[in-house]
């Protein structure tokens, strides 16, 4: 029986012998590692608000927090108190309780859900580092034994089960939000997972207080008692007329408990630009609740597609909303993305409605891509266009926040339709609120104004950027950065350098370990990866499982070259990297719009082909690499670094668009090859030394 000196391997036999073999503990710790990093991300946007706009810090993290964690254990910190289980009891009591909120005011880049004092309020630069520490904090106990396991066995082989774990977390995590379960389901796995690491170390008593510690978290966890969607904590509130629905602490959406209650301006706008017209056929994207489904019917729609990405707010919709609009045989609900919806439906409708259509987070933890992204596009609204009857109208409206927005929808709906929109302007304490109105109905005017009620003039200063498929960043008024991102992300940066200093130091680790070559390879990764996700979620929809799909393709491509590189032999790392840039320079010349094609099987095979291509021979180069380090865990940590490097550097997105990203991943990769050859790949090759030659690849303890 073989056993490894990490923490809390000291105390006791293992109740399973077969969950003590190295193989089977880093298999374990991986998926826990992956398991609780995507619990994190998830859960702590839902609890500190306004957070859900940067989850991407909160990877970056993760990474750094992996990072050091192999690192000190790789360096021998063996704690014998089990410092995971209390770090996540703190957190989870911090961040349910202290009611942190991240608060920041920019004119050039919107954040829905914003109230006017938020607006007014000073940028609050620390919480997004405190709350970036304290993931990082967490990450990096749980990751202590990945530096001696990763070192316990010949590096391509831990590398393949690392793989394998970290596919089993998202197995795990995706199957618990596929069943709609809540934050005590994915705390008490994480519980479940620890036993099992326990199982394989043997039980002390200090396991009663890892065990207290997990109740505790479950506790907390259960205190809160919302509804969880796979994008967002939903809480439903109630007042004497009207239910009132919260999205992540923030008000999003609600009904009045009488159907016959006046509704809100924007859903009758058009009723009062057409009065006495009626719209037989309409699609809704963003329904919501049913509150826009319910009006459609009372102007005499035969039919409504209704069409919602967040299926517990659907189904709010169809249990609370007193006018029961989804229970009405001419509506068809449909949980999906409505970007999807328009690139499979071949019907024609004579109103398509935008209905409030905002999100108050980001869909993914590595790209900053919002729910509606890729649904307010120059090329969505020309899909609009092409589903609208020869006398329909395409209507959307929103509290916009800024005027220069409801600008930038208008001339994005000019370039498409050919012809200026109609709109009318609600002023409000929420900013520009705004109804716009365009296609063949609005064309007909003639220039001029609808039957009804009076129009707006609107455009009256430069029109902004358009979002386009390749940059879909609506709510950025021009491509730039914010000062927000940047020192918030200066800060990071800075604490990251800061904490692995400091670690290397007093585990008394030499930095001339640290391998430049891994550390570019994980930036360059991270990117390839950040635009892989950008392409799938243009291509099949930005929703979660989409998300999760490409990401666990990822990590079986990471399978596929781990096997390749394991049978390769000789001088194959410069044909690797031809090969690499080669497929890079393909995936440039090939925009993903082009890959918007039909049927969707023939779409799905060319983009699984072009996309992930890329990405397998990225993971060849960095495979054949890592099979002969001689410090695996430094080489680990340096590329988990270099990945908290490439999250910063994904912001570079909001300036080129992410198909320029390729040009950035060129230029890493070409920067790796130098690193490979001319400056050397290794640090211990430069020492000429092993520096622990008494670990390399050993089995402690029989």
């Amino acid at each position: 029986m073989t056993t490894l000196d990490i923490p809390g391997a000291r105390s006791a036999r293992p109740i399973v012998p077969a969950l003590g073999t190295p193989t089977a503990r880093l298999l374990l710790t991986s998926t826990t590692v992956l398991f609780v990093e995507l619990l994190l991300i998830r859960w702590i946007p839902a609890n500190v608000v306004y957070v859900g706009y940067f989850s991407n810090f909160l990877l970056i993290g993760s990474f750094l927090g992996i990072g050091i964690g192999v690192i000190a254990g790789g360096g021998g910190w063996n704690p014998r108190v089990p410092i995971f289980p209390l770090l996540l009891f703190a957190v989870v009591a911090i961040v349910a309780r202290a009611q942190l909120t991240l608060t920041f005011s920019s004119p050039s880049d919107i954040y829905f859900g914003l109230n006017d004092q938020a607006r007014g309020a000073d940028a609050n630069y620390l919480v997004l580092p405190v709350v970036v520490g304290l993931t990082a904090a967490v990450m990096a106990a749980i990751a202590l034994p990945l530096g001696p396991l990763f070192r316990s066995m010949p590096p391509l082989r831990a590398y393949a089960v690392d793989v394998m774990g970290s596919m089993i977390g998202i197995v795990l995590f995706s199957g618990l939000s596929a069943l709609g379960t809540t934050p005590v389901a994915w705390f008490a796995v994480a519980a479940i997972l620890l036993a099992a690491t326990a199982l394989g170390r043997g039980v002390s008593a200090w396991s009663l207080v890892t065990s207290a510690c997990m109740v505790g978290v479950v506790v907390h966890a259960a205190a809160l008692g919302d509804l969880w969607s796979p994008y967002q904590r939903i809480t439903i509130s109630r007042a004497a007329d009207a239910i009132g629905i919260s999205a992540n602490g923030v008000p999003h959406q609600g009904f009045f408990l009488d159907p016959a209650h006046t509704p809100y301006a924007f859903y009758t706008q058009l009723d009062r630009w057409f009065p006495g017209r009626s719209w037989s056929r309409v699609l809704i994207i963003g329904a919501g609740a049913g509150n826009d489904t319910a009006v459609a019917l009372t102007r005499g729609a035969t039919h409504v597609d209704a069409v919602e990405i967040d299926p517990v707010i659907l189904d709010i919709g169809r249990t609370l909303n007193p006018s029961r609009p989804y229970d009405d045989p001419r509506v068809t609900a449909t949980n999906q993305d409505g970007r999807a919806f328009l690139r499979t439906t071949t019907a024609r409708y004579d109103l398509v409605i935008y209905a409030v259509t905002d999100s108050l987070a980001l869909v993914s933890n590595t790209a900053n891509l919002r729910l509606e992204s890729y649904i307010f596009t120059k090329q969505a609204f020309d899909e609009v266009r092409d589903h609208l009857a020869p006398d329909g109208a395409f209507v959307l409206y929103n509290y916009y926040r800024e005027p220069w927005l409801v600008d930038k929808i208008g001339g994005m709906l000019t370039a498409s339709f050919g012809s200026a929109p109609i709109a009318r302007l609600f002023p409000s304490g929420s900013g520009a609120g705004a109804v716009l109105a365009i296609g063949p109905a609005i064309t007909a005017l003639n220039g001029q104004p609808p039957p009804g009620d009076r129009v707006d003039p609107i455009g009256s200063s430069a029109v902004p950027a358009p979002a386009t498929d390749d940059w879909p960043f609506l709510y950025l008024q021009e491509p730039e950065i914010a000062s927000f991102y940047l020192i918030a992300l200066a800060i990071v940066l800075a604490l990251a350098v800061l904490a692995v200093a400091v670690t290397a130091r007093r585990r008394r680790i030499s930095m001339r370990r640290f391998s430049p070559h891994f550390f570019v390879l994980g930036m360059a990764f991270l990117l390839l990866e950040t635009r892989s996700i950008a392409v799938f979620s243009l291509l099949f929809g930005t929703t979660w499982i989409v998300n999760s799909l490409v990401f666990f393709a990822i990590l079986a491509s990471v399978l596929a070259s781990i096997a390749v590189s394991s049978r390769l032999r000789g001088r194959w790392s410069r044909w690797l990297y031809f090969a690499l840039g080669s497929v890079l320079l393909l995936n440039l010349a090939v925009p993903p719009v082009a890959l918007l094609i039909d049927p969707p099987w023939l779409r799905y095979l060319v983009a699984v082909v072009l996309t992930f291509a890329p990405v397998f021979f990225a993971n060849l180069v960095f495979a054949s690499s890592f099979r002969d380090t001689r410090t695996a865990d430094m080489a680990f940590a340096s590329n988990l670094l270099g990945a908290v490097a490439g999250g910063s550097l994904e912001y570079l997105a909001l300036i080129l668009g992410y198909q320029a990203l390729l040009i950035v991943v060129l230029a890493l990769y070409g920067a790796a090859l130098l690193l490979a050859t001319r400056l050397r790949r290794l640090a211990d090759v430069d020492l000429g030394i092993d520096p622990d030659p008494t670990s390399r690849h050993q089995p402690v303890e029989a």
